[in-house]
């Protein structure tokens, strides 16, 4: 990968809302004395990618850089960094700063901070500058922003938990989802769907999928080891289950009735929705008389991300994942659209960025 500056950063950028994305180098700040700088081996790509390269909430920043599923090799440490030194294998996640004074922040919930957490790419941060994201060379974080990945866990694996592994780890540690024998649902087979599957499986638990696709019964099985799968459009297989899972993580972003799934719990079960559906609907007689328990999650804190990826590594825990290089990363974010994944692609930053 050739550079002609210290802080020059090739990248691949969207300038408008069509999110085409193509070549664009900027300037990335230089390493002060708390920085890490890595060069990006891979990024993951994500939903959000398509959402901000696309403009979908009015608030994208041009040219934009996408990509918050980072994995890489430090290059450099500022003269305070003591976690990390040349040549560690590190990963960056959704957020790389926030106020670091709150109470959230004290705990290691950086991703609740008070003030706000600056986002990976087109945030705002602290001294005004717009993020810059992982579809490019390198990348300068805060320390405390950054996580270690194992020397033996592969980087193109490490990216995706960044953010679709932490995203459903995190509500399912909260919610005491580790415990042997009990039973889970998983609603949406995709990036974060899959990951609930493993993780379910890795703690003991029986794992039910529900998807509307009876194509991805097989992979749901056999692939990923689920004990259970149904089409949630059929009505006898979704009463049959009626009051038989102890928790439910919903990964689904497209409009669905929240009811059916609600009464697939039992008493004081609980139900944890990360997608983002336009809206929730349900019944309050479902909640109220079921006794149960519905609640929201984002990705995760410092302390819950690196608690995450030493799991995976612990018990070789591996998303799918089609890697590709830069130049396919328009067509993989029209394939995302379209589901057309399983289940999440990785850029080869490293070998194809030039």
């Amino acid at each position: 990968m050739s550079s002609s500056g210290e802080d020059e950063c090739l990248s691949w950028a969207a300038r408008d809302p069509s999110g085409l994305l193509s070549p664009h180098t900027f300037t990335r700040r230089s390493v002060t004395s708390d920085d890490v700088s890595l060069k990006i081996t891979h990024c993951g790509v994500c939903y959000a990618d398509v959402i901000w390269t696309r403009n979908k909430h009015g608030d994208s920043k041009y040219p934009l850089v996408p990509g918050h599923e980072i994995a890489g090799v430090v290059s450099k440490v500022g003269s305070n960094v003591t976690r990390f030194k040349v040549g560690d294998h590190v990963g960056v996640g959704t957020y790389v700063n926030s106020c670091r004074e709150c109470d959230y922040c004290e705990e290691g919930q950086e991703v609740s901070c008070v003030k706000g957490q600056v986002y990976t790419f087109n945030g705002v941060d602290y001294d005004g500058s717009v993020t810059k994201g992982g579809y490019s060379s390198h990348i300068v974080v805060h320390e405390r922003y950054c996580y270690k990945i194992p020397v033996d866990y592969p980087l193109e694996s490490a990216a995706p938990l960044l953010c679709a592994g932490v995203t459903v780890y995190a509500p399912m540690m909260r919610h005491n989802m580790n415990q042997p024998g009990k039973s889970l649902g998983v609603i949406g087979l995709g990036g974060l769907g899959h990951m609930a599957v493993k993780f379910g499986k890795a703690f003991g638990l029986h794992v039910t999928v529900f998807s509307t696709s009876v194509s991805k019964k097989e992979e749901g099985l056999n692939l990923l080891g689920a004990n259970n799968f149904v089409i949630s459009s059929d009505h006898d297989q979704m009463k049959a289950l009626a009051k038989s899972l102890d928790f439910v993580i919903d990964t689904a972003s497209g409009d669905h009735a929240f009811d059916p799934y609600m009464s697939l719990l039992k008493i004081a079960g609980t139900y944890v929705l990360v997608g983002f559906p336009s809206e929730i609907k349900i019944q309050p007689a479902t909640l109220n008389l079921g006794m149960r328990v519905l609640a929201g999650s984002v990705s995760g804190g410092t302390k819950v991300t690196q608690e995450m990826i030493d799991f995976c590594a612990a018990h070789k825990i591996y998303p799918n994942i089609e890697v590709i290089p830069i130049q396919k990363a328009n067509e993989a974010l029209e394939r995302v659209v379209k589901k057309d994944i399983k289940y999440r692609f990785v850029i080869d930053i490293e070998n194809s960025l030039r």
